[in-house]
């Protein structure tokens, strides 16, 4: 048998011959099995192009006992229920000297439940560069043109006291008094005070996002609220208003506010214009993606693909989200508007929300590592529930904080890409890696729940960022058909018709479905040859200019400049 390849860092814990792989493509497959405290590797015993499943235990979201009643007596059988997608089936014998698969598995792949480390801590890579110093918030920041007269970069939540789930960095209306931001951050839901994210270059118009106001039933007023959105309003002159968007349905949000939280009053914000974007709560996504993998995997019914596709409701919610972010990026674009987003707790809807718009609005986040600084800021410091959404480390599969929805946000930014096709700088395959990664536990990225956890856990010392691997070898991950549309405002056309299911991620697992030409090596190669006719033709430039500069060497020309100062509004 062939060494199976380990990562630096990753032990062998036990060996396991003739197991049985069930396939749902190829039938029966017998050969050996070794886990490690990062992996399970299965090797078929073909000495030739032996059939190879290599699954991180990351991924794994449950273990079951099944029957295997065809395969003789002692034979044990075992489903691995995976967070991407699929389901693997085996048997094996249980016999003197094998190990206990099981007990082994569920070891290494719920260490949290076991008392032991996530893997990332385990993990010995060294890679030339260093992911953790893609994201600096300060230089963030200074990018937009921040601080400015009217926003200040405050350090109020500098010990996460203000707000636990805050980054420690905050940008927040000038001449606000210290004692107003904390009656306000007990105004809000889990303190989350409105913050603002992004600032338009020109019109200063703001993104802003926080929580839902604690209303109550009794409408309560805070009067240091109403005067802190009525301050970002006022912080941009274009407009003389301010609109908010709520993520949530309007039925929910008036049940939330029976329950003390709720949603700003017109009457008393004046000149706010207030909006629901009637997307569902975590757990109706939860059961979305649940029937996605039942149509997708292990069988497809061609017979009614797109009908049973439709019935999971998948594709309507990545609409819903992508239309709250046009809206959203429109407001500010056209209506010169600022805009305040935010749902319950302010991160999860708000996060795709926020983060999509600021990628429909700016440039900078279209490439390669701007992508990398929107899901830092957005979604990492600002307190995306990774550990609690995606369950890293813990058997608890029927735990409802498990949601999707950093998922959904990579899949709206791939339908962008669809529609978009130059104008992102990373490929394909740089989403589906970020998604692997969501789940494998061998970076430290996507780990815990806040800013303050991981400075806790101390995950920039001791584990290494996602960034450091994909930053030491952008070649993989970069599109050849990229052209910097700087300025250019994107919008995506957010009607059912023109989205669709994203089957490189969902039910690549499936060989029916995938492409007989493996699309990345061609992408690649693209880029070499891009980059090859890209040099011939600064060579033939420099030639030209030194033959130009000898025979006109008494005349001045120029060329015409293409440097014009308009952004340009593309929507296709």
């Amino acid at each position: 048998m062939d060494e199976v390849p380990l990562v630096p860092g990753e032990c062998i814990k036990a060996v396991a011959k003739d197991v049985m792989y069930i396939c749902p493509f190829s039938g029966l497959l017998t050969g050996t099995l070794t886990i490690t405290d990062y992996k399970l590797y299965f090797t078929s015993l073909e000495r030739e192009s032996p059939f190879i499943l290599d699954v991180n235990m990351g991924a794994v979201s449950r273990l079951e006992t099944i029957s295997v009643p065809s395969h003789g007596e002692n034979t044990r059988g075992l489903e691995l229920v995976c967070k991407d997608m699929r389901s693997l089936r085996f048997a094996y014998k249980k016999e003197d000297g094998q190990p206990e698969v099981v007990e082994l598995l569920a070891k290494h792949a719920f260490p949290l439940c076991k008392g032991l480390p996530l893997f990332a801590f385990l993990y010995k890579e060294e890679f030339p560069v260093d992911g953790w110093k893609v994201y600096d918030p300060m230089a963030e920041y200074k990018r937009q043109g921040l601080p400015n007269e009217s926003w200040t970069i405050s350090k109020i939540n500098s010990n996460y006291e203000l707000c636990d789930t805050y980054p420690s960095l905050l940008v927040i209306p000038t001449n606000i008094k210290d004692e107003d931001i904390k009656r306000v951050a007990v105004f809000r839901a889990k303190h989350r005070i409105p913050v603002l994210s992004w600032i338009h270059p020109e019109s200063q118009a703001t993104i802003v996002r926080s929580s839902q106001p604690l209303v109550g039933p009794l409408d309560r007023r805070c009067k240091e609220d109403e005067r802190f959105l009525q301050t970002i309003m006022d912080a941009n002159a274009q407009s003389h208003k301010l609109t908010i968007f709520d993520a949530r349905q309007s039925s929910v949000a008036d049940t939330n506010k029976a329950k003390d939280g709720g949603y700003e009053s017109e009457s008393f914000y004046p000149n706010v214009e207030f909006n629901f974007l009637e997307i569902p709560n975590i757990h109706v996504m939860r059961e979305s993606l649940r029937k996605l993998k039942e149509v997708v995997y292990p069988t497809i019914d061609e017979a009614h693909w797109h009908s049973a596709i439709d019935q999971t409701h998948w594709l309507e919610y990545i609409r819903l989200l992508l239309a709250g972010a046009v809206r959203i990026a429109d407001k500010l674009e056209s209506g010169k508007t600022s805009v305040v987003v935010h749902c319950s707790d302010g991160w999860d809807r708000t996060a795709q929300l926020s983060s999509l718009a600021m990628l429909i609005l700016d440039s900078y986040y279209r490439t390669l590592r701007g992508f990398q600084v929107l899901v830092e800021k957005e979604w990492i410091s600002f307190g995306h529930k990774f550990a609690a959404r995606v369950g890293h480390g813990d058997e608890n599969h029927a735990n409802s904080e498990r949601s999707p929805l950093f998922i959904q946000f990579i899949d709206c930014v791939w339908q962008m890409t669809q529609q978009f096709p130059a104008a992102f700088e990373f490929n394909e395959l740089f989403l589906i890696t970020v998604l692997d990664h969501l789940y494998s536990c061998l970076f430290g990225t996507f780990l815990y729940n806040s800013e303050q956890e991981r400075v806790a856990k101390q995950v920039q010392t001791k584990t290494v960022s996602l960034w450091s691997y994909i930053n030491s070898q952008p070649e993989d991950f970069t599109n050849p058909f990229y052209v910097d549309y700087e300025h250019h405002v994107l919008y995506p056309l957010a009607s059912t018709r023109h989205l669709e299911l994203w089957t490189s991620y969902y039910t690549r697992w499936n060989p029916r479905m995938r492409p007989q030409m493996p699309v990345h090596q061609t992408l690649k190669e693209l880029l070499y040859l891009r980059a090859e006719l890209q040099r011939k033709v600064e060579e033939l430039q420099r030639e030209a200019s030194s033959s130009h500069s000898l025979s006109s060497s008494s005349e001045h020309t120029s060329s015409p400049s293409h440097n014009g100062g308009t952004p340009l509004h593309t929507t296709v």
